[in-house]
């Protein structure tokens, strides 16, 4: 399982509504081609791109942009009730 996490702040909310971006944190060895497989497949959604950085914290954070046809506010509003 590569998808540990949903990361939520209020600048992954802005980013959610404004720029259909999701985050999640994930694992520090996961490469972008896993991320989207394991996310694709997961939810159901179609992804356009991804960006990784590793964060003070050691931890690895994941921006995944979604196709137009999907919400990524809807869906992290789903996650993280």
């Amino acid at each position: 399982m590569v998808l540990l996490y949903p990361y939520q702040t209020e600048k992954t909310l802005k980013l959610a509504e404004k720029e259909n971006v999701i985050t999640f944190i994930v694992e520090r060895k996961a490469t972008k081609k896993q991320i989207k497989e394991e996310f694709e497949k997961k939810f159901n959604v179609k992804v356009i791109k991804i960006n990784t950085l590793i964060t003070r914290k050691g931890l690895k954070k994941a921006y995944i942009k979604l196709s137009k046809e999907y919400n990524a506010a809807e869906l992290f509003a789903k996650l993280t009730t």
